[in-house]
Formats: structure tokens, C-alpha cells, sequence
């Protein structure tokens, strides 16, 4: 795409004008959904080294350490049969002995304190082909058993080494009975498990659910988890100004048509057609896109488009694409009684991560 010579002291204007996201109906095939189970952009670069604990929080770099220990334990995970059967120490072994010990992780903490970072520098450690990890969130690895199938997802994943759940979620009792009977075949299978997870239905609190939840509704797994408490802030907003103001109509539409690769949209529209897009397929739908540009946000009407502006937040999230809006701020998305029920931390997640995206997008509005 081209731009057009811009006057000095002037802004350049894209020559085929700004994206639309609601002009995008992105298809998604199976073998997709499988090689992409790797951490997303956002975190191709992060490792135990690069996480940063907060000093007066010790359980951070105790888990750092603990789970160091857990990658580097994964040595002689087998991907085949046989290997596997000697791996937990039925018929003939043929890998070599197992450390003995749990073989899941379980990181327990309120949002922001950098779980997803050490889950992605466990899957970046753990000694095996990127071919034989998985890392997704739970929402894509029920998406994954949609387009598969559950015997074909069971047969797909038994050949990986370590799966990676982000976000495990426990507030849809069928779907979390789907995931826990596929974990239960996985580890028959010989794969090591790690999961990080969100709040219960009711569960306030500290907008989190305890360890003992989690074990609680994986049912038969609970032996094969150590859990780890990670306390801490978010980190998102640690020493960081307040969020930015929004701009103006005036101001999103101008940066989009002179940033290269920008999509504009407005956002009551834009909410209207991801009705019409399977969530599995959000982040397909921002594909190529450099920065999202919203005009009139407003709060979200409903819960079920609240949970779908979530998935979304979450991808943009992942792939690092700022996003510049009009309207209200991004704190004000959520009503009172949404940001008091059940699914309180996913919104209180998104309103952190857009607002970290609102921050990295102040530099397309020209001075």
C-alpha cells in the first residue's frame, strides 16, 4: 500500500484509505488453529530472564525459579507410544527416568502480574520443537476440539511434549468438563501440562478463584498440578500515568487514513458484526492490521457482547496493535453490575489491556 507525498509540516494520507474490520469475514481452517498454538507476538521474545519481579512480592521469583526447575524436568518427555509408556513407568521404558513430582503447573494470581509472560518463558524453555508445544488460550483449545473433533484433538496433542492453557475457564461447566476429560487423556499420553486461569461465577473476592477451585472442577487431574501463587499488582498500570483521553472523531479518522495499515471503524458497528464472527477467528480478523482506530465507543449493551469484546481485546493484546478511539474511555466500557458479577475479572482484564493499547497508540495522533 502507498502513500501520497504529503506538504511539509503535514501528515501523509494513505492513498487507499483506512482497513474495516467489519468488512472482514476471515475463514480459519483447521490446521490453522493447530500450527498457531504458539505463544502469540507479544510474547515470541519473553523468557524467565525478562521477567521482572516486583521486589516486594517474593512468591514472583519464587516461581520463576520453580518453574525453571519444571521446563528443565521435561527433558525426557516422549512423543510416541512406547516412549510414553516408559516416561510414567508402564510396560518398557525407553526415555529416560522421569524427576518425580507433579507433572502440571498451576499458576494462581490476580490479572497483571505476568502469568501469561511465565507461561510463555516456560513453553520458550521447555527442551522440545516448537512442533511438539502447544500454547493457547482455553477458548482456543475448545475451538480446536469444534473444528477437529475431540478424538482427532486427543490424537493431534498426544504427540506434544507440554500443552499451555492461558485463561483456563471455568465459568461454562460443559466446556470445562470437555477440557478436564481431554487433560485426562493427554496425561495418559505422556504430556506435561500448565495452565493459568480465571475467576469463578461469584467468586470476588480478590477477582480471582483460589488454587483449590481450579483442582476442584479439573476433577481427577488435581495430583498431577502444583499450584503457584504469584501475588502482585497489575503491572500494566505499576508506576504508569493515568489511561490516556480519548480523542476526537476528527483525530481517530485523520491518524487512520495516515497510518499505513490502520483499520477504522465504528464501534457500536464493529460490535454489531462481531456477532457475526466466531471468536476463534478474532484474531484472523486483525490480520495485517497495524492499529485499530475506533470513532464513538460507548458502553457495551449486553453480556454477550461484553464477552466477545474480550476475546477481541485479548488478540489485540497478543499481536500489539494499538488502538485509538473517540468517545468514552475504555474504563467506562462495562457497567456497574457487569464489572460486579461473574465475569468481572475478564472485564477488568480487557479495561487493563485497552488501556495499555490506548497508551501505545497516542503517538498516530499527530502533535
Amino acid at each position: 500500500m502507498s502513500s501520497s507525498t504529503a506538504a511539509p509540516g503535514s501528515s501523509p494520507v494513505i492513498e487507499a484509505g483506512p482497513l474495516s474490520l467489519c468488512t472482514r469475514e476471515p475463514y480459519v481452517p483447521a490446521d490453522r488453529l493447530v500450527a498457531e498454538m504458539v505463544p502469540p507476538p507479544r510474547f515470541d521474545s519473553v523468557r524467565f530472564s525478562t521477567y521482572i519481579p516486583d521486589p516486594n512480592q517474593p512468591s514472583q521469583t519464587e516461581a520463576v525459579s520453580v518453574l525453571d526447575g519444571f521446563a528443565a524436568g521435561l527433558g525426557g518427555a516422549h512423543a510416541s507410544g512406547a516412549g510414553r509408556r516408559g516416561f510414567f513407568g508402564f510396560g518398557r521404558a525407553r526415555a529416560p527416568k522421569t524427576p518425580a513430582g507433579p507433572r502440571g503447573v498451576y499458576l494462581d494470581g490476580g490479572y497483571g502480574v505476568g502469568k501469561t509472560h511465565l507461561l510463555a518463558s516456560l513453553w520458550h524453555a521447555a527442551p522440545a520443537e516448537p512442533a511438539r508445544k502447544a500454547f493457547g488460550t482455553f477458548v482456543e483449545l475448545t475451538n480446536l476440539v469444534g473444528a477437529l473433533g475431540f478424538q482427532q484433538t486427543v490424537q493431534t496433542l498426544s504427540g506434544h511434549s507440554l500443552l499451555c492453557i492461558d485463561e483456563f475457564e471455568l465459568d461454562d461447566p460443559g466446556d470445562t468438563v470437555l477440557v478436564s476429560t481431554l487433560l485426562g487423556k493427554l496425561v495418559d499420553a505422556g504430556v506435561a501440562l500448565a495452565a493459568t486461569s480465571n475467576t469463578l461465577p461469584g467468586k470476588l473476592g480478590e477477582g480471582r478463584f483460589a488454587a483449590a477451585d481450579f483442582l476442584r472442577e479439573i476433577q481427577g487431574l488435581s495430583a498431577h498440578f502444583r499450584a503457584l501463587r504469584i501475588d502482585g499488582e497489575d503491572y500494566r498500570h505499576r508506576g504508569l500515568p493515568e489511561a490516556p483521553r480519548p480523542f476526537s472523531d476528527e483525530e481517530v479518522t485523520k491518524a487512520a487514513y495516515a497510518t499505513e495499515g490502520a483499520s477504522l471503524d465504528d464501534f457500536p458497528h464493529l460490535l454489531e458484526h462481531l456477532a457475526k464472527v466466531h471468536p476463534s477467528r478474532y484474531g484472523a480478523l486483525t490480520d495485517g492490521v497495524t492499529a485499530v482506530c475506533l470513532t464513538g465507543v460507548q458502553p457495551v449493551p449486553d453480556q454477550s457482547t461484553a464477552l466477545r469484546l474480550v476475546v477481541l481485546a485479548d488478540r489485540l493484546y497478543d499481536r500489539e496493535v494499538p488502538v485509538l478511539a473517540s468517545g468514552l474511555p475504555f474504563d467506562r466500557l462495562f457497567s456497574e453490575e457487569m464489572l460486579n458479577g461473574g465475569y468481572r475479572k475478564k472485564y477488568f482484564r480487557a479495561i487493563s489491556r485497552l488501556t495499555a493499547l490506548a497508551r501505545d497508540a497516542k503517538g498516530l495522533v499527530a502533535p
